[in-house]
């Protein structure tokens, strides 16, 4: 079963672990699952703030700059993964580097 992991953090906090070499572990992690079989999809956002918001009001598009909701977290990335089981799928998003400072929100890819 795919599963999707959101990653998400406090952005500011995000950037200093950045800087502080974070992206080798974001390397380990992701190798780890590609040698593994299990990684469909890894990609990292630019920072909220280059968001656009679109909304369909009345028949209107309705563009917003920035995030859906405003605050110190926000989405930085997400991954697919292929796993058997919840249980894998948990294990693989509390082994992201981002755990670790933020959070991986761990959902099932509905497929129809």
């Amino acid at each position: 079963m795919q599963y999707l992991l959101l990653i998400s953090a406090d952005e500011d906090l995000a950037v200093t672990r950045m800087r502080e070499g974070a992206f080798a572990s974001f390397d380990t992690w992701i190798t780890d699952l590609e040698q593994r079989g299990v990684l469909r999809a890894h990609v990292g956002l630019h920072e909220s703030a280059t968001a656009t918001t679109v909304r369909l009001r009345d028949g209107e598009v309705l563009l917003t700059d920035g995030p859906f909701a405003e605050g110190r977290e926000q989405v930085g990335g997400l991954a697919v993964v292929d796993c058997a089981d919840l249980d894998e799928a948990v294990a693989i998003a509390a082994a992201h580097p981002a755990a670790a400072f933020g959070q991986v929100e761990v959902r099932p890819v509905r497929v129809s």
